[in-house]
């Protein structure tokens, strides 16, 4: 399962309430790229894209992960930081052994295996992780 905190729910229903109250939930997917490895995304979305996908309906967000990045996300919580620093979403994810500074790339356990290098500096900026349309 993949979790929202109440913080994160609320964030994702004003999201979805500015973009005209449409959408029905929000798609969370891991792509390769980042200085750990992988990077999360997300996206407000209608519907799952394929039957393959993972619904979840948490406080009233429908959560929608594919098959193959459910498997990076089991037991991944979503939560949302208003800080002036470092705000917006970020996840919490128990499968990640090595994260970039800003939150936004992580590695797994196969993936560290196969990287170079030590860690050190990620150049990912402030930009944050936070949920648009695509």
């Amino acid at each position: 399962m993949v979790n929202l905190t109440e913080k994160a729910a609320a964030e994702i229903r004003a999201i979805m309430e500015q973009n005209g109250g449409t959408y029905q939930g929000v798609r969370v997917f891991v792509a390769g790229g980042g200085c750990s490895g992988l990077s999360y995304g997300m996206e407000i979305c209608d519907e799952p894209a394929s039957a393959e996908d993972q619904i979840f309906e948490i406080q009233g967000v429908k959560v929608i992960v594919d098959l193959a990045s459910y498997e990076y996300l089991k037991g991944a919580s979503i939560d949302f930081d208003d800080s002036l620093s470092g705000g917006g979403f970020k996840i919490n994810n128990p499968n990640a052994v090595k994260s970039c500074g800003c939150g936004n790339s992580f590695a797994t356990a196969e993936g560290q295996e196969s990287s170079s290098g030590g860690g050190g500096g990620c150049g990912c900026g402030g930009e944050g992780g936070g949920c648009g349309s695509h």
